[in-house]
């Protein structure tokens, strides 16, 4: 049987002279009163590290030297396969250090060394909707009430919200007017009495988007 050949992405490890895999798990120490020792709650844990040495070879040695080296430098991660990682089921991993050796009166002859750590990938990012996605929650028995209405609630609740922003506005303004009263710039009662207008027809809407959340919410006669 033809013992499979360790690979660091597509480059060919020929001649490898030892291969080291190491697993550590996340454990903490919890103290408990009057226990003998301590508990170990496990963390998680951490990435499988490993270790590997060899020689390179050969009349192409120098291109596998010059690749080895510019994935080392690239810093990307990368795959690596070989038979004492297969059942880790790695995806990739990183290269944390790597070291190359020529040695005088040995031409053509490289030893290397490598450090690689597994960089599994990142979970998908969580999201967040409206109502803590109540409206879209499956809990396979009925609730009691009808679970679209959430998205009718909210959407009203913008509109009032936009509503009451808008009286703030003009009750500011409102209060800008106010000083006019005592400067000598024609009929100051015109620009109030324009707000005035502004300010009831805002209120009016308010009110009707506060009287549709009431009754959606139940809350109406």
């Amino acid at each position: 049987m033809t013992r499979p050949i360790p690979m660091i992405g597509d480059i060919a490890l020929d001649m490898v002279a030892w291969v080291r895999q190491r697993t550590v798990q996340g454990y903490v120490s919890q103290p408990v009163t009057g226990l003998e020792g301590h508990v170990q709650q496990r963390l998680g844990r951490a990435s499988h590290e490993i270790e590997l040495a060899g020689v390179l070879v050969g009349e192409e040695v120098a291109d596998a030297l010059s690749d080895l080296q510019e994935k080392a430098g690239a810093g990307e991660p990368v795959t690596f396969t070989a038979d004492i990682t297969s059942a880790l089921e790695l995806e990739e991993v990183v290269i944390v250090s790597a070291e190359f050796q020529e040695v005088a009166g040995q031409a053509g002859r490289y030893e290397y060394r490598f450090h690689l750590r597994e960089s599994p990938p990142l979970p998908e990012p969580a999201t967040l909707s409206s109502f803590g996605g109540l409206g879209d929650l499956d809990t396979g028995f009925d609730l009691g009430f009808d679970t679209d209405i959430l998205g009718d609630i909210s959407d009203l609740a913008g509109e009032l919200q936009g509503a009451l922003d808008a009286v703030n506005d003009v009750l500011g303004d409102l209060e800008a007017l106010a000083g006019l009263a005592n400067l000598d710039l024609g009929n100051p009662l015109t620009p109030v009495q324009e707000a005035g207008s502004a300010l009831g027809q805002l209120g009016a809407g308010a009110a009707e988007a506060a009287s549709a959340l009431t009754n959606l919410l139940g809350g109406g006669s």
